[in-house]
């Protein structure tokens, strides 16, 4: 079937970069655009009038947690300063021989989770990705029930998704007074590697080639050297794009550095890991960051040399008190610039933002992480990251993931009058103004709506699931804390009457 759409406000693709065209036409035949410009004089099947209204293609988040996000919840203006705002190590760390209850992306392969938390996770996950605009998302390396999860909710719902089980040779644990404490094991790491590449095997490629494989070695800092080299020769041999978290904790970066006499980067450029489809999660503690005081900046140098790509997670690490050092100048050095969402809220738009705001701060000039260069970062950068062409553009032959906006504020005032609508969608938009998903050529989202999906009903076991989270909270916390305890209520809290 043949699909035009119109409108108002597309952005079109020409000479390797995005382009606005003023009242034009998308149309798409199966699952491949056909055509993108002011006209179109064929014969079509189906016509969709969007009116003023901005069509897109479709969001690329690259760093992708799964789960609704309860125990982050927790981290809300506190945290201990032993962890120097890391917030993983706040809320995915339990004492020694407890597992953090209520996230099955922290529990072993092959260990259960409790009845319907898979699901509820993965559907969640999913349908918040859709309703903000994202058609393509990476996952960073849940364990394996986690990806078994998300692939059967991906096949539901229609999404496009990079998924592959993570793996590294070892974790964190905390000792009887609350201090972090590493536990090695690398029988782990030769486990893991294992039953990520089977996964890969038997998915890549699957669903018309909506699934593909992702080599996750969770963290540069808990996995083997050796590990880390069997990572590149298989991603060498396939052509798999890698993802992982490097330079996104001055623990972690004091630590490579005294264990490798290297920075994180320098060690991943050491070992041939560098390449623009290696996606790092947040890169923003690196060598060149002055917050580091690190005598030998190079870490830009060899990041842009390599084209390598990061995940700017901008609502993420702004939200612990951390911001990309910075955007203008990671981009004039050639490093490819990804976002992603990493926890909540998965708000592409609202990401956008972030990291719009804070890269011109950060730059000094409001001259940098402009409008159009933070969509790009969502879009054509994150096609870059994970080796493709076909998705992230508008452009004959490209994959038919298409997105259309509401830029009416949605009978607010949010957006006042509209010139530029990539500018407008910045600086006034949400995640909800998005009113149309079409991804692969098939719409599995009109008028906000998902098919077979009740949002109200996802959002009250989201609660009741995370209810359970809180008040789990003193059995695996390094200190035994209440949530009330970890993370004080804004203001003193008063209960009325049967509360």
């Amino acid at each position: 079937m043949r699909t035009a759409i119109k409108a108002g406000w597309i952005v079109g693709y020409d000479n390797g970069g995005h382009t606005l065209i003023r009242n034009g036409v998308v149309v798409f035949e199966g699952n491949r655009i056909i055509s993108v410009g002011p006209t179109f004089d064929g014969p079509v099947d189906r016509e969709i009038d969007a009116g003023d209204k901005l069509v897109s293609p479709g969001f690329i988040d690259t760093h992708v947690h799964y789960g609704h996000r309860a125990s982050h919840r927790l981290l809300t203006d506190t945290g201990r300063p032993l962890f120097y705002g890391q917030p993983f190590l706040e809320v995915t760390i339990p004492k020694r021989g407890k597992k953090v209850s209520g996230d099955a992306r922290w529990l072993d392969h092959g260990e259960s989770a409790p009845e319907g938390a898979l699901e509820l996770n993965a559907t969640y996950t999913v349908a918040e990705l859709i309703r903000c605009g994202v058609t393509t998302f990476a996952e960073l390396g849940a364990q394996v029930a986690v990806q078994d999860a998300l692939l059967e909710q991906v096949k539901r719902f229609g999404s496009r998704a990079y998924l592959s089980p993570g793996y590294d040779s070892g974790h964190w644990v905390g000792d009887d007074q609350g201090r972090l404490e590493r536990v090695h094991d690398e029988q782990r790491g030769i486990s893991g590697f294992k039953i990520a590449n089977d996964w890969i095997a038997r998915h890549d490629g699957t669903l018309n080639g909506r699934v593909r494989g992702l080599l996750v070695p969770r963290r540069v800092q808990t996995t083997t050297l050796d590990l880390l080299k069997k990572t590149v020769d298989v991603a060498n041999d396939s052509g798999l794009p890698i993802a992982t978290h490097a330079a996104f904790s001055i623990i972690e970066f004091h630590e490579i550095v005294a264990q490798y006499s290297m920075t994180p980067i320098e060690l991943l450029d050491s070992i041939g890991m560098l390449r623009s489809t290696l996606a790092i999660g947040h890169c923003n503690f690196i060598s060149d960051n002055p917050n580091m005081n690190y005598p030998r900046k190079r870490d830009l140098e060899l990041l842009g040399k390599s084209g390598t790509s990061i995940s700017h997670c901008a609502i993420n690490i702004a939200r612990r008190a951390r911001i990309l050092d910075n955007w203008k100048r990671y981009q004039e050095e050639g490093v490819n610039i990804a976002l992603g969402s990493d926890t909540y809220p998965r708000d592409m738009i609202m990401n956008m933002r972030t990291a719009s705001y804070m890269g011109k701060v950060a730059s000094n000039t409001y001259f940098a992480a402009t409008a159009g260069e933070v969509f790009a970062a969502a879009t054509l950068g994150g096609a870059r990251s994970l080796g493709r062409d076909d998705i992230g553009r508008l452009t004959p032959g490209a994959l038919a993931d298409i997105i259309i906006i509401d830029l009416s504020g949605r009978g607010s005032l949010r957006f006042g009058p509209v010139r530029d609508p990539v500018k407008s969608l910045i600086e006034c938009g949400v995640g909800d103004d998005v009113e149309t998903v079409i991804i692969d050529g098939k719409t599995v989202m009109e008028n906000r709506a998902i098919p077979g999906l009740d949002i109200e009903e996802l959002r009250k076991q989201a609660q009741i699931s995370g209810e359970k989270v809180w008040a789990s909270l003193p059995e695996w916390d390094l200190l035994g804390r209440t949530a009330d305890v970890a993370c004080p209520y804004s203001y003193p809290l008063i209960h009325g009457r049967g509360a």
